[in-house]
């Protein structure tokens, strides 16, 4: 059976069937009447790319119900771990994890979102709504902040004249506000959030990437009440940022804090994220 509707194209079959999965974003299951109005497409158009992607267990239909299959899962898995940053990574978000007690994660910029490319947490893990491949607003959480501060000149102006999201009333609800916390960001280094995205937590997140950029963010996140919004969280949270993005290159690029370029850092041991992390704590006040 192939999925094709009628006239289409290869490229606007694949669109369809975008839409469809993009259909699934979010918790829970959904019905043929729930997608038809999700994607805008014919009732019968909808109905056979469905049965074709439960075929080909894309899908999993129970009853009327449909939701996300086991290939999926099963590529979104292998997606997470055949990426560089993500391996590279690794060992240095359970160090992070292990150093301060708060969740961590790692993100990279999608558009206006974040997306989660892991979670680290422990006990306190599961007072905090995230999960891996999750979506957050990016001007609420501090990852997000971190990677706009560096997005150029439309970092700011993501929101354009439109609304903007709030998931709290801390929230930043304008681009005007954004812009000056994405600077602070830019001078400092490091992002913070405190009560933006989930009330009584707060967020601590430093920039992964090459200076002046940012390829991905990581954070530490935590009760509000028991979070230092200083460097002695600011300092772990960097130089783990710091370690991830030399990680990647195998140990061969060299990265110069955001702030100052005084002098290269020397390479960060891949093997040893703990020791590495330890022996530049002190280097890595300077910067935070």
């Amino acid at each position: 059976m192939t999925v094709q509707a009628d006239a289409a194209t290869p490229s606007a079959v694949l669109d369809r069937v975008s839409l469809v999965l993009d259909a699934f974003e979010g918790p829970g299951r959904l019905t043929l009447a729930q997608i038809v109005r999700r994607t805008g497409l014919p009732r019968s158009s909808a109905h056979r790319i469905l049965e074709r992607l439960v075929q080909l267990r894309w899908l999993r239909r129970d009853g009327r119900d449909y939701e996300l299959g086991l290939r999926l899962m099963e590529l979104g898995s292998l997606a997470v771990h055949q990426d560089r940053l993500h391996r590279a990574a690794v060992p240095f978000l359970h160090e992070l994890h292990r150093t301060t007690g708060f969740v961590v994660h790692l993100a990279v910029l999608d558009g206006t979102d974040v997306v989660y490319l892991d979670k680290i947490g422990g006990r306190l893990a599961g007072a905090v709504p995230t999960r891996v491949g999750g979506r957050q607003p990016a001007h609420c959480t501090a990852v997000g902040k971190a990677m706009l501060a560096y997005a150029g000149a439309e970092g700011g102006d993501v929101f354009g004249a439109g609304p903007v999201r709030q998931r709290t009333r801390y929230s930043i609800a304008s681009a005007a506000q954004l812009r000056a916390e994405l600077a602070k960001v830019r001078t400092r280094g490091i992002a913070f959030e405190r009560e933006e995205s989930l009330s009584g937590f707060g967020c601590v997140a430093a920039p992964v990437g090459d200076i002046g950029q940012a390829v991905a963010a990581v954070s530490i996140c935590g009760p509000v009440d028991r979070m230092a919004f200083d460097h002695r969280l600011a300092a772990p949270v960097r130089m783990t940022a710091l370690g991830i993005w030399r990680n990647v290159e195998d140990g061969q690029v060299r990265v110069r804090p955001t702030l100052q370029q005084s002098r290269p850092l020397t390479v960060m041991p891949k093997a040893r994220p703990a020791a590495a992390l330890q022996a530049r704590a002190a280097d890595a006040l300077q910067y935070v």
